[in-house]
């Protein structure tokens, strides 16, 4: 759910039209290298001051500590022995090292009883927002989180097994190319499908490799139980569009709010509040910058 170089780009926008916009620059930038000079340098390594180091510093300091604060009854170890960590904020899932399906697990032995109601969270990130789902609804919904960074889930298993939770599972995979056959695959009903501040991939001839795309639309749909939800959000009005395009296209498909008026929205028809009861990573981080957060929840009708 992160994409510190994507966002980083927009940002620098911002930044070059007025110095007062350094305050909402992501803070997943403050591992940037130091800057050559005392000025400001717009490069492709996206150099900066040392007193924007500092306050990139700061307010990935900041961000950090909110984080940890919202997640912080997960109780997580942060001093994994997992080597060098060197995770790619964003990828290519059109490149051929993605092209492999996912093999389908024995749900058997993936979740304590596989015939409870599933969610899948699609580029589940750290998969701490699934982690704190899951700890509060045990024996009632199974969680899945697909995401396409291998290192992340691998930490996630970690914390995922350390928790004790038989509830959740994490699979390294190209949601794009996997989900149908792993949703099909589930013995039980898919009640929920959230994907949450995907890559936005801002460059015209790179929507291509959003996430989103007609066939993983239809194959949700599909899949999706009567009374089943979609939510999705990004603080990246465009990507919120796209995606809100595609799902209002579809007739099966009603936003909450027709169904249940008390799910207030803004005149644009966005959501005012996260349904989730928590916020993910990505969200704390923009809206720390100061971003909107644009939200849809859609349910299938019975």
């Amino acid at each position: 759910m992160s994409y510190s170089s994507s966002s980083s780009s927009r940002l620098l926008l911002q930044l070059q039209s007025s110095s007062q916009l350094m305050l909402r620059l992501s803070p997943f930038l403050a591992s940037s290298p130091p800057p050559s000079s005392s000025s400001l340098s717009f490069s492709a390594n996206c150099h900066v001051s040392s007193s924007a180091q500092s306050t990139l510093q700061q307010a990935h300091q900041r961000s950090s500590e909110m984080v940890a604060l919202e997640y912080a009854d997960l109780n997580l170890s942060y001093n994994l022995d997992m080597g060098h960590l060197r995770i790619r904020q964003h990828v290519n899932p059109l490149s051929a090292s993605f092209s492999v399906p996912a093999q389908v697990p024995d749900w058997n032995h993936v979740f304590a009883d596989p015939m409870l109601p599933l969610m899948v969270d699609i580029g589940c990130g750290s998969g701490r927002f699934l982690m704190w789902l899951a700890k509060r609804t045990p024996k009632k919904r199974n969680f899945l989180g697909l995401e396409i960074r291998e290192r992340i889930v691998k930490r996630a298993e970690t914390w995922a097994k350390d928790l004790a939770l038989n509830n959740i599972h994490f699979m390294f995979a190209n949601a794009t190319i996997s989900f149908k056959q792993l949703v099909e695959s589930y013995p039980g009903p898919l009640v929920l499908v959230s994907i949450l501040c995907p890559d936005p991939h801002f460059k015209k001839r790179h929507h291509k490799r959003r996430v989103l795309q007609k066939p993983l639309v239809g194959a949700i749909v599909d899949n999706l139980m009567p009374g089943g939800q979609v939510f999705v959000q990004s603080d990246v009005l465009q990507v919120a569009l796209d995606m809100r395009n595609q799902f209002d296209e579809v007739e099966a498909l009603k936003h909450i709010d027709v169904s249940n008026p008390a799910m207030l929205c803004d005149s644009e028809g966005w959501l005012l509040s996260n349904p989730m009861g928590i916020r993910t990573e990505r969200e704390i981080h923009a809206e720390l910058e100061g971003a909107k957060i644009f939200r849809r929840l859609y349910q299938k009708q019975i």
